[in-house]
C-alpha cells in the first residue's frame, strides 16, 4: 500500500472526507502565495470534516487558460480517469481556479470534476458552491470580475510598458548577441549587469541595453563587414562562425536566420523598438503594423553605425525586388539542376531566391511551379491524391451523419455553402476530416483543423486509418476546448483528449434525439 493510500484509509476510518487542494500563484500578490493558500485550505478542511490528502500546485503560472498549468491539467486527468481517491477539490477562491477570459471555460472544467465525483469548493468565497441559484449568481459574477481584472491589468501594463519603451528602457526578452541588460536606478546610475534569468527587484529601477563583451561586439562588426563590404551571404557567414567554434548568445550554432536577425534589428544601432508583436491575454499572437510600434531612436550606444546598417538594409531589399514569372522559374530550374530534386525546405534554404510561399502565391501551388520546370515529385502527387480523395469523401460522410440524425427524429439544417449542420434549431455541428500521417519513426499522427470562422458548438473530427481510406474513429470536441487542443494527436493520448474519442457517432445521435412526451413519460 502506498503512503497516499494509507493516508486515505486512515482518513476514512476517522470519518473524515479525503479531498485534494489546488493552489496557483502567478506574480500578482504575495498574499496569494501557494503556502498561504495551502494553510487557508487546510484550516477550511479541518473546520468542515475534511482532510487534504493531495496537493496540486502551479507556481508562477498565469490563470488566463489551462495551457502551461501542468498540475491543473494533471488534476483534470486524475479526476476524469478515476485515478483520484479523494471526494472533493478545495481551492482558495475563484480567481485561483483561473482568470479565464471566457467564464464558460472555467465552468466547464469545474463541471468535469463534479461529474467525476470530485466537486470544487472555494474556501475564501462568501458563498457555498452548493449548486443553488444564488451560489451560481455569485460564482459567475466572480468569474466575470476576475476575467475583467486580467483585461484591465493587461491594458494598464501595456500602457506602462509603451511609456517606458518610449523613454528607452528595455521591456523584456533576451538582449541579443553582443548586447547586455544593465540595471539602473532613478538617477540612471548603473547598479550592474543582469545575468540570464535575473530581473529587477525594486519597482523604481529600470533596465537598459548596453554593449556586451568586446569579443561579441567584434563578431557583430565582422558580420556587417563580411555582408556589406565583402558580399558574403548570411549562410556563408554562419558557416564560418560555426567552423571557428563560436556560439550565439543562446549557446547554439549559428544559422542563416540568426545572422539575418543581427543584420536587420535596429537595436544594433541603439534604437529601442517595442510592440512589433502582441500576445495579449495569451489569446492570439499578432504581428503589428509599423505605425503601432513604439520607438526610441538613439536610446543607447549602438554597436554599428546607422550608415552601415542602412547599407545592409539596402542589400537585403535589393535582392527581394519583384521578379517576373520567367525569372522565378529560371531560378527554380537552376536549383533543380543543382540539387536534383525540389521541396519547400530546399527552396527556403537558398540565398537570393524567393521563398516557397512566394512560388505558391505566384503559381497557385508548388506542384504547378514544379511542373513548369519539368519536375514531377511522386510523393507530392500521392499527398495530393489523398487530399483529393478525402475532399471527395467528405460530402458522403456529412450525408451519413444527417441520415443518422434523421433516424432519431432530429431536425437538421445543412448550410449549402459550408456544410455547417444546425441540429433541432438549437446547436451546430461541423465535420472535419483528420488525415493520417506516418512519421519517420513509423508512428501515426493526425492534425485536426478547426473551422474557426464557423464557430460550431461541436466539431466532429473524423480520424482516418493509416491508409486514409476508412474511418478509424471520431472525436467530438466542444467549442470551449478547441483553443487548448494540441497541434497533433497520436494513436494514444492523455485522458482529457481521448475522453472525447468514440468508435461510432451514437453519442451524437443521443445528444440530438427527440422523443414524444408519451415515450418520455
Amino acid at each position: 500500500m502506498t503512503r497516499l493510500s494509507a493516508a486515505i484509509e486512515t482518513t476514512k476510518a476517522n470519518g473524515l472526507v479525503p479531498v485534494a487542494a489546488y493552489v496557483r500563484m502567478s506574480t500578482d500578490h504575495q498574499r496569494y502565495s501557494t503556502e498561504n493558500q495551502t494553510l487557508a485550505i487546510k484550516k477550511y478542511a479541518e473546520a468542515h470534516g475534511m482532510v487534504v490528502v493531495k496537493i496540486y500546485a502551479d507556481e508562477g503560472k498565469s490563470g488566463l487558460n489551462a495551457e502551461g498549468r501542468e498540475q491543473f491539467r494533471k488534476l483534470l486527468i486524475d479526476v476524469q480517469g478515476h485515478h483520484a481517491a479523494y471526494r472533493g477539490i478545495l481551492v482558495y477562491d475563484v480567481s485561483r481556479w483561473g482568470r479565464f477570459q471566457d467564464t464558460d471555460e472555467s465552468a466547464h472544467y469545474e463541471y468535469l470534476c463534479t461529474q467525476a465525483g470530485a466537486p470544487v469548493s472555494y474556501c475564501a468565497e462568501p458563498f457555498d458552491n452548493d449548486g443553488t441559484p444564488m451560489a451560481a449568481v455569485f460564482k459567475n459574477f466572480k468569474r466575470s470580475m476576475d476575467g475583467e481584472f486580467s483585461r484591465v491589468l493587461s491594458t494598464k501594463v501595456f500602457i506602462g510598458q509603451c511609456n517606458l519603451a518610449g523613454r528607452g528602457f528595455h521591456q523584456g526578452g533576451t538582449p541579443g548577441y553582443g548586447l547586455r541588460r544593465e540595471l539602473i536606478n532613478e538617477q540612471r546610475e548603473s547598479k550592474g549587469l543582469l545575468q540570464s534569468g535575473e530581473h529587477k527587484s525594486i519597482q523604481t529601477d529600470r533596465v537598459v541595453l548596453v554593449r556586451g563583451p568586446p569579443e561579441e561586439v567584434a563578431v557583430v562588426h565582422r558580420i556587417y563587414h563580411d555582408f556589406v563590404e565583402i558580399g558574403r551571404p548570411e549562410r556563408e557567414i554562419a558557416n564560418a562562425l560555426n567552423a571557428e567554434g563560436l556560439l550565439t548568445d543562446l549557446g547554439k550554432a549559428w544559422t542563416r536566420g540568426t545572422v539575418h536577425q543581427i543584420l536587420t534589428n535596429e537595436k544594433y544601432i541603439g534604437n529601442n523598438v517595442y510592440n512589433r508583436r502582441s500576445f495579449k491575454l495569451k489569446q492570439v499572437r499578432v504581428r503589428n503594423a509599423p505605425e503601432l510600434w513604439v520607438r526610441c531612436d538613439g536610446a543607447f550606444e549602438g554597436i554599428i553605425s546607422a550608415s552601415l546598417f542602412e547599407k545592409a538594409r539596402e542589400i537585403i531589399a535589393a535582392r527581394s525586388h519583384r521578379l517576373d514569372d520567367a525569372q522565378m522559374l529560371a531560378l527554380l530550374r537552376d536549383l533543380l539542376a543543382r540539387s536534383g530534386t525540389l521541396s519547400g525546405l530546399i527552396i527556403d534554404e537558398q540565398e537570393g531566391m524567393p521563398s516557397s510561399t512566394a512560388y505558391q502565391a505566384r503559381f497557385g501551388g508548388l506542384i504547378t511551379a514544379y511542373a513548369l520546370v519539368g519536375f514531377h515529385p511522386d510523393r507530392d502527387y500521392r499527398y495530393l491524391e489523398i487530399n483529393r480523395a478525402l475532399r471527395k469523401h467528405r460530402p458522403d460522410l456529412v450525408d451519413q451523419v444527417i441520415q443518422q440524425l434523421h433516424a432519431v427524429n432530429a431536425s437538421v439544417h445543412r448550410d449549402a455553402g459550408n456544410d455547417l449542420l444546425t441540429i433541432n434549431g438549437e446547436w451546430t455541428v461541423s465535420l472535419v476530416i483528420a488525415r493520417c500521417q506516418t512519421t519517420a519513426a513509423g508512428t501515426l499522427r493526425w492534425r485536426v483543423r478547426f473551422d474557426t470562422s464557423l464557430e460550431p458548438d461541436i466539431t466532429v473530427a473524423v480520424r482516418m486509418d493509416s491508409s486514409n481510406a476508412k474511418v478509424r474513429d471520431y472525436y467530438l470536441i466542444p467549442r470551449i476546448d478547441t483553443g487548448a487542443w494540441p497541434d497533433r494527436i497520436s494513436e494514444e493520448n492523455y485522458g482529457l483528449i481521448d475522453s472525447y474519442r468514440f468508435d461510432t457517432l451514437d453519442i451524437l445521435n443521443e445528444l440530438a434525439a427527440r422523443y414524444s412526451l408519451k415515450d418520455a413519460a
